[in-house]
């Protein structure tokens, strides 16, 4: 910038009063015919034999004067897209090509006279501008800014807004006006990306030295790796443009590094600091006899939805931050530290079992799902580790509440099912599994404020239990007598039928299959023959390859030791 300014004081008045000398230009729109004409007269001039002092003095003012109205019209590059102002760029720009090839004929002929001003190296000039020119048109933004109405809450903030928003709009101007003013093998956009990404990086190097806080270290890692990358060197208008991987970061390694590191520790400790705080308002208002909420008739606790959310944005900001989505998990590890607290305040109140224990607890069941269902479907950061260990926090959480709701039907199972394969089991007179289920039909009208899907789960989680528990039953008492084997067969098919039935009534059609393990394990106690013992055994074994409760060597106990081989084992 300073170049051209000198030579517009050297020599606008000496152009002045040369104005008729025909190769001087009197408008810039002819920079490419003079600079062809002056290289005529350049070369015509040191060919002969011998050139006047006063010819060659005139040329070299000519040149100038050219080389002047070049950086002039280059350095007005930003500030008119007029049609006019477009085309003197144009031409100053095949001007810096026919400089450049008539440096290069003189290099290759040693043998004549050189011209002083030979080699011009124009386009190294014209380089050199272009840095200067980005360096002043950074600077001044941030000068505009201070008086601007920018509203950011920090001075940090304005100034990166400011030097990133003058970044984005001179690239657009470069891809969509100034680029078809070059030719293609000056790569002028990729040039002038190269200059404001040097220029940008030095301004906010000092700023991240500076030592910023965590909210303007936020904002630097922000701009450094989201919005700029993505935002700016990807716009629709510049991306596959620029070759952005010769770029590199905004920031150095070690001071990018620095950044995250001070980002992630205050994140942490903020993440912490309000999962503490939530757990503890919820558990003081337990404490204090609160009763949650109704919604919609059922009782709802805000606190998963309000975690998740917490979470979620966390994760959210942490990946326009940080580069390495690895490291993620230094955020989700604090949800597993959060859920180990929540069970564990959740198990010491019910042990003290307050009389709003019941209602908390059909609150918390739904808050299990909702933290269930994130963890297993939604969160994508969380490592398989540390999904294994919420899950498994996240299903002791549900036995705690499963429990408290449940215990009076579970004393009911073990007190009735004590009577199996006893005369007034076997006769029909004691209706065992009857009472059971009268028991649980009366649990099941308290839980009508729990919700649907809450409801659904324990009601299917109650079908397995009693199921368990009266199969359990059945292989410890087991029949004394063939006769009492065929009646027990008979009397588990009946019972059968009623647990189906109910079940299904209440809509829990994905434990029905419950039903068909009772009908097989009837059907083995019934058959007498030790050959289709063995085939209803493996048929038992394909129709219920997942079976954890009933391994196959207690339900040949269940029909008397009624087959085994000499080796004491079954055939499979």
């Amino acid at each position: 910038m300073k170049m051209w300014k000198n030579f517009r004081r050297e020599n606008l008045k000496q152009t002045e009063n040369e104005v008729d000398h025909k190769e001087v230009p009197q408008q810039q729109d002819q920079l490419e015919e003079v600079s062809k004409k002056l290289i005529m007269r350049e070369e015509q001039l040191f060919t002969q034999d011998f050139c006047s002092e006063e010819e060659e003095d005139q040329l070299l003012r000519d040149f100038e004067t050219l080389r002047l109205q070049i950086w002039m019209a280059v350095h007005s590059t930003f500030s008119s897209s007029s049609l006019s102002k477009l085309d003197i760029l144009r031409s100053a720009m095949v001007s810096i090509q026919q400089q450049e090839e008539q440096d290069q004929r003189w290099k290759e002929c040693p043998g004549n006279r050189v011209p002083m001003w030979r080699p011009q190296r124009c386009l190294s000039t014209h380089n050199t501008l272009l840095r200067n020119m980005v360096e002043a048109r950074l600077l001044k933004a941030t000068e505009e800014d201070e008086g601007g109405p920018n509203r950011l809450s920090s001075h940090l903030k304005r100034e990166v807004c400011s030097l990133g928003k003058r970044v984005k709009e001179d690239l657009l101007t470069v891809v969509r006006v100034v680029k078809d003013c070059y030719p293609p093998h000056m790569d002028i956009l990729n040039l002038y990306a190269r200059l404001y990404h040097c220029s940008f990086s030095a301004r906010l190097s000092r700023l991240a030295a500076s030592g910023p806080d965590p909210d303007d270290c936020m904002y630097l890692l922000f701009w450094t790796n989201r919005y700029y990358p993505d935002e700016i060197l990807k716009h629709e208008d510049l991306d596959g443009r620029i070759n952005t991987a010769c770029l590199g970061s905004l920031l150095q390694q070690d001071k990018l590094n620095q950044l995250e590191n001070q980002y992630l520790v205050h994140k942490q400790d903020k993440v912490k600091l309000w999962l503490n705080t939530a757990l503890k308002k919820e558990e003081e208002s337990w404490l204090n006899g609160g009763i949650p909420e109704l919604i919609d008739q059922y009782y709802f606790s805000p606190l998963a939805i309000n975690v998740i959310q917490m979470i979620d944005s966390t994760l959210a900001e942490f990946t326009c931050m940080i580069r390495d989505q690895r490291r993620a998990d230094s955020i989700t590890t604090h949800l597993k530290a959060f859920l180990d607290s929540y069970r564990l305040c959740l198990e010491a109140f019910v042990k003290l079992n307050p009389r709003n224990v019941r209602s908390v607890i059909k609150a918390h069941l739904v808050c299990e799902q909702q933290l269930r269902d994130y963890v297993t479907v939604q969160i994508g950061s969380v490592s398989e580790q540390q999904q294994r260990q919420c899950l498994n926090t996240l299903a002791a959480l549900w036995d705690c509440g499963f429990g408290c709701l449940t215990y009076p039907i579970h004393a009911q199972m073990k007190m009735s099912f004590r009577h199996l394969w006893k005369p007034i089991w076997m006769d029909g007179s004691l209706p065992v599994v009857d009472s059971v289920l009268d028991c649980l039909n009366q649990e099941l009208t308290d839980l009508t404020d729990l919700q649907p899907a809450c409801r659904q789960s324990l009601l299917s989680v109650l079908h397995q239990d009693l199921v368990l528990c009266y199969v359990k039953t059945i292989m410890k008492t087991g029949p004394k007598s063939k006769e009492q084997q065929v009646g027990g067969a008979q009397r588990m098919i009946e019972d059968t039928r009623k647990i189906n039935r109910f079940f299904a009534d209440e809509g829990c059609s994905e434990s029905l299959w419950l039903g068909e393990l009772l009908l097989c394990l009837a059907e083995i106690l019934r058959l007498q023959d030790p050959a289709s013992v063995q085939l209803e055994m493996v048929n038992l074994a394909r129709a219920f390859p997942d079976l954890r409760y009933v391994r196959q060597s207690e339900l040949a106990e269940v029909n008397g030791r009624w087959y085994r081989r000499k080796d004491n084992t079954l055939i499979e």
